[in-house]
């Protein structure tokens, strides 16, 4: 059986815990900090970050290459169009996502959530960044409902672990949602995802999390 190691306020923990729970993939879950720097963290996750995942395999880190290899595993449903240029396309918002949006407002978690000091300088540079990335991905959503078409993908996975935390980073730092200032109306679209039971699950564990 999979073993998913991090801890239920991550969002990148919570993005593979919601790809298993899409596939009824059985799995237990073991609380593990990031940063660790024992050995028996590294050898699993070099860099000592969450999540990573047990198999009878061996262990996995980095969050999307353990979602596409449980996509491999476990094809159905499919997280992903069997169509090639539409499974690229998904792959294309999942990179907007994780790389151009959320790791740059990550710079702005710090202070916006753990009581780091407030540091204008980072949140100048980083705004720079966001006022122009989140145009970029507006480009490329399409909310019809889903944000690659009209099938539930492994992108709705990312925008739902990845989006809300995005939003309320950039309204307690700056004071402005940057997203829905872009114009991106992801409210009713964060709803929608939310109605999923895997959803649902993630957020009821991440609050339980959160209480503790």
């Amino acid at each position: 059986m999979i073993t998913l190691c991090g801890f239920s306020i991550s969002n990148y923990y919570n993005k593979v815990k919601m790809v298993l729970l899409e596939k009824g993939v059985p799995f237990n879950e073991e609380y593990v900090k990031t940063g660790l720097k024992d050995e028996a963290v590294l050898s699993c996750s070099p860099l000592g970050k969450i999540p990573f995942i047990r198999t009878e395999h061996g262990t996995m880190c980095e969050s999307q290459a353990i979602c596409d290899y449980l996509e491999a595993v476990y094809p159905t449903p499919a997280l992903y169009p069997a169509d090639p240029w539409q499974a690229g396309k998904v792959r294309e918002l999942v990179t907007y996502i994780d790389l151009h949006v959320e790791l740059v407002a990550r710079e702005l978690y710090p202070q916006a959530f753990f009581g780091g000091e407030k540091d204008e300088p980072t949140a100048a540079r980083v705004r720079r960044k966001l006022d122009k990335n989140i145009p970029a991905l507006k480009r490329l959503l399409k909310f019809s409902p889903y944000i690659a078409g009209d099938t539930f993908t492994m992108a709705d996975v990312a925008a739902f672990a990845s989006i809300p935390l995005v939003s309320l980073a950039c309204k307690t730092v700056y004071g402005e949602d940057l997203i829905a200032a872009a114009g991106i109306d992801w409210k009713p679209y964060s709803q929608l995802i939310g109605q999923r039971a895997s959803a649902q699950r993630v957020l009821a564990d991440r609050k339980a999390a959160t209480a503790k």
